[in-house]
């Protein structure tokens, strides 16, 4: 057996010293080292052999956090962990307990396209392997071709249209090797809640940022903006997940998926759940009531779904454990789970053809917080998300 752990990491605004990222938000030197060290022991907390980062403005940020990160967890493991000259009988507890540095991880970092200069930062992502990468990443942002979503003919004019040439973020795919296996990984960071408003032709800022002449309705549009473009952006990750599937590659995606409540990009990015019994459902071309697919085209159809869908690792975690709830964010006052691990059926252990699964899922959801709460650490230097780490085992 094989065992190796995957965690998706938000960590907010990532940035060097006198850095505007956002206008007038940046870090003094006081606050950048308290929130390297802040990112560094959750790193070593995390102690995970594939980190998917999101919001990274800066590599070179990322890469001494990562190096503290390994000074800090070997210093620990000197003073905590028994070697040859220490006697303890019981040394495999204290080695479950080591950090593993990443001296020789790699590194892959996709930047944003859409990056600009000094208070017009624009974050992208990253992955980190222990287990190295098989080939080249790849970076999903710019569409080769646009995505052009027509509505459909639902009146004289039509249904309108939606048109996509770029992603908000960029997606990141590598490939893993892992135990004799190699397992597609992607990284994301989707358009995030918050509206999209236009600015004027004359420019200046969009009227909808005035909140002294607050418009409901404009704001409404600028929130239904931002909502399409995470739709299709999962549409877009999608469409790439389905391809490794159909070739044959097991799955795992991670990342900010910005969910809510009601979370339309997870159903999208993962597939949609088969019907109970196809069956019982009148067929696409019934020419009478009684047309019904048959008991052979409905093992045909669930297959078909069932081989392109993922499982959320959340949702495994809380069946086992019985817990009702993980949260990973803290959105406008409102706890939720917006940071997903979502992994195929290769990783389920009562499906034919299964190459492991997954053993525990662990949260560290303690720092959440949205800036009303005292007892949570600083919001701008730390997070405001949970991390989370799924922990596999692979049959070799």
């Amino acid at each position: 057996m094989t065992d190796f752990s995957i965690a998706s990491f938000n960590v907010k605004n990532l940035i060097g010293q006198d850095a505007e990222y956002y206008r007038f938000q940046s870090y003094t030197p006081e606050e950048y080292a308290w929130k390297a060290d802040w990112l560094a022991e959750q790193m070593q907390t995390m102690d995970a052999d594939i980190v998917g980062f999101q919001e990274i403005f800066e590599e070179s940020a990322l890469r001494d956090v990562i190096h503290q990160a390994d000074e800090e967890g070997i210093a620990d493991n000197d003073a905590h962990i028994p070697g040859p000259n220490k006697r303890y009988r019981r040394k495999a507890i204290f080695r479950k307990l080591a950090y593993r540095p990443y001296t020789d991880a790699a590194l892959a970092v996709a930047p944003n396209v859409n990056d600009g200069g000094p208070g017009q930062r624009r974050p992208g992502v990253a992955i980190l392997s222990r287990l190295g990468f098989v080939g080249e990443p790849e970076i999903i942002q710019d569409l080769a071709a646009p995505l052009d979503i027509d509505f459909g003919p639902m009146g004289p004019d039509g249904g309108g249209s939606f048109r996509l040439t770029r992603l908000s973020r960029p997606i990141l795919k590598v490939r893993v090797p892992v135990g004799g296996h190699v397992i597609t990984v992607f990284n994301c960071h989707l358009k995030s809640k918050l509206g999209e408003f236009v600015p004027p032709k004359g420019g200046g800022a969009p009227a909808e940022v005035d909140l002294t002449a607050y418009d409901p309705v404009a704001r409404a549009l600028g929130g239904l903006r931002a909502a399409l473009r995470r739709m299709a952006e999962a549409w877009v990750l999608r469409r790439a997940i389905v391809a490794e599937l159909q070739a044959g590659h097991p799955v795992m995606v991670l990342g900010d998926f910005n969910d809510g409540e009601h979370a339309v990009s997870s159903e999208i990015i993962s597939g949609e759940v088969p019907f109970k019994n196809y069956a019982w459902m009148l067929r696409h071309d019934a020419e009478t009531p009684r047309d019904r697919y048959s008991d052979a085209e409905n093992e045909q159809i669930q297959e078909d779904i069932e081989a392109v869908r993922l499982h959320s690792a959340e949702k495994q975690f809380v069946r086992k454990s019985a817990r009702d709830m993980v949260y990973t964010a803290a959105f406008g006052g409102n706890y939720e789970s917006i940071d997903q691990i979502y992994m195929s059926r290769h990783f389920l252990p009562d499906v034919k053809g299964s190459i492991g699964q997954m053993d525990y899922f662990s949260v560290l959801n303690d720092h959440l917080t949205d800036g009303s709460h005292p007892e949570a650490p600083y919001n701008k230097l730390a997070s405001d998300h949970g991390q989370i780490i799924a922990h596999m085992r692979l049959k070799d």
